[in-house]
């Protein structure tokens, strides 16, 4: 193991060193907090046209049918084309 000799005053600087960093700085509670995310009006028309298309493509248990998700996205698409 390795020895450390640090008299009082190198401690104390070290010490007083530390307590002058800043816990909680300006730029760590900036990036805690997320930018709110926008949408689009394409992205609007798509979210809700989706939603009317897919109980189509679903099956009674809620289950999507073969390719469904595929094809509800596909016509979704169309629909907010127009």
């Amino acid at each position: 193991m390795v020895d450390v000799t640090m008299s009082m005053d190198e401690y104390l600087s070290l010490l007083g060193g530390m307590a002058q960093m800043p816990v909680n700085s300006e730029a760590s509670v900036e990036m805690a907090v997320p930018k709110k995310k926008r949408s689009t009006a394409y992205q609007r028309k798509y979210k809700a046209n989706f939603k009317k298309v897919a109980p189509r493509f679903k099956m009674k248990s809620g289950k999507w049918k073969k390719n469904g998700f595929k094809s509800a996205v596909k016509l979704a698409h169309k629909m907010s084309k127009k």
